[in-house]
């Protein structure tokens, strides 16, 4: 711990590298988008569970969670799983370069639901990078309308990106009174066993698919989830928020190279032009909000 601590950049390139994975490893299986998502989620719990039991204050606020506390968690736990099937099933329908780079808007949306439904406020600059990334998510959409799977793909993809900017918004208010732990445990489980209602409602059986779910969903929970989000946590010690949040945009940029490398899905050049300016505007706005969080 004493060598990333003294160079905690390698965190942040480890964190970059799990969370582009996702997209490359979802590719990969050959299941039914919520059966994928379903064995991230319970892959992710079991890894989980030893360590929630097996800590003593952690286990004790587990069961001692009220009942508003383990509601609203199970309201994210609902969003968390909505992002994850709709992701997926965009990723089956478009390009890697496309849907990483309109989930990106993630934080696009939790700004806007800030301010509309938790009484926050947004400075004049921060409505213009969020009118930057926009159009740029309208420029690749207008790359991908020639193919109404891709362009389906790209609205997906948007959709996964405002709900999991729902289960952010829930997560800032629980989180006022739940330990990280407990609160990413109780999200997890309910997202797990909403995942396993959903391949029940939709008839998809968890086996049946091949082995390639199974793995996928282990190096999507151990990569991804485990690694990737809990590191960007850890960094929170040693970087700004704001650059721990622009560190992030890196996700699409390297996914889109490996989607490059290993599928050949080379981006046009409106694709380029709309995902520069999603970027762009991303990290504006993060660029932004370190500097109102420092006021």
């Amino acid at each position: 711990m004493r060598f990333v601590e003294k160079r905690p950049m390698v965190m942040i390139v480890l964190g970059v590298a799990g969370i582009s994975l996702s997209s490359i490893f979802v590719k990969f299986s050959t299941a039914p988008a919520a059966v994928t998502a379903a064995w991230r989620l319970l892959w992710t719990v079991a890894l989980m569970t030893p360590v929630v039991f097996g800590r003593g204050a952690v286990r004790r606020e587990l069961l001692a969670v009220s009942r508003r506390t383990a509601a609203l968690s199970a309201l994210s736990g609902l969003f968390l799983a909505a992002h994850f099937v709709l992701w997926f099933e965009s990723l089956n329908r478009t390009s890697v370069a496309s849907s990483t780079t309109i989930v990106c808007t993630e934080v696009i949306w939790v700004c806007l639901g800030y301010w509309l439904f938790l009484g926050g406020r947004v400075p004049a600059k921060a409505l213009a990078a969020i009118a930057v990334t926009l159009v740029g998510s309208v420029l690749i959409a207008f790359a991908d309308s020639g193919s109404r799977g891709q362009l389906w793909g790209d609205i997906l993809a948007l959709l996964a990106a405002v709900a999991v900017a729902i289960y952010t918004l829930i997560g800032r208010v629980v989180r006022e009174k739940a330990s990280t732990t407990v609160y990413t445990y109780l999200v997890y489980t309910a997202c797990a066993a909403v995942l396993v209602l959903t391949c029940g409602v939709q008839g998809h059986a968890l086996l049946g698919h091949g082995s390639s779910p199974v793995w996928v969903g282990l190096a999507l929970a151990v990569c991804s989830t485990i690694l990737g989000h809990s590191i960007f946590s850890w960094c929170l010690k040693y970087f700004s928020p704001a650059f721990v949040s622009a560190s992030k945009l890196c996700e699409p940029v390297a996914a889109a190279a490996l989607a490059a490398v290993i599928f050949a899905q080379i981006p046009d050049v409106m694709q380029l032009i709309g995902g520069a300016m999603i970027l762009g505007g991303v990290f504006w706005y993060s660029r932004i909000e370190g500097k109102e969080t420092e006021k």
